[in-house]
């Protein structure tokens, strides 16, 4: 996939959802996101997400009694090369309120969002068309990269 090739290098900040996708084998992105993980693990580009993703993957799961795939969550998001998850600290905190004065953006998005910029992301992977692409963040939108492969730079 020609978006993948254009990260080589790079550090790309990661949305919940794509995680979600990916671990849960959803059929409508799972040939979108797979290799994306797969270059991931092959160190290719390395990937920066907030701890608000630990956050929200483990709710379906515990809501469900599903310790397996609770199990799985942690084990991608806290021990995988090349995944580093990143915790809130108070330049971040500014950052993400930043991002929402100027953008009016959800506070689980804006620390996100925060993260990557604060961990030198220049890409976002994200299935969100509702965030504000920055000057130094670029979005990767999922159902925009499934529908029709594109060059995000």
């Amino acid at each position: 996939m020609e978006w993948i090739a254009t990260l080589q290098g790079k550090v790309v900040g990661l949305d919940t959802t794509p995680l979600i996708y990916f671990i849960e084998e959803n059929p409508a992105y799972l040939k979108t996101v797979h290799p994306f993980f797969e270059a991931m693990d092959h160190g290719e580009f390395s990937v920066v997400t907030s701890i608000v993703t630990l956050l929200e993957v483990l709710v379906h799961p515990f809501r469900h009694g599903d310790t397996t795939l609770a199990q799985q969550y942690r084990d991608i998001l806290l021990n995988v090369e090349g995944l580093a998850t990143i915790l809130l600290s108070q330049d971040i905190a500014e950052e993400a309120a930043r991002l929402r004065a100027a953008h009016n953006i959800r506070t689980p998005d804006a620390i996100q969002m925060a993260t990557a910029i604060h961990e030198g992301a220049s890409f976002f992977l994200t299935n969100d068309a509702r965030l504000p692409s920055l000057p130094r963040l670029k979005m990767l939108v999922l159902d925009k990269l499934k529908t029709r492969p594109q060059n995000p730079e």
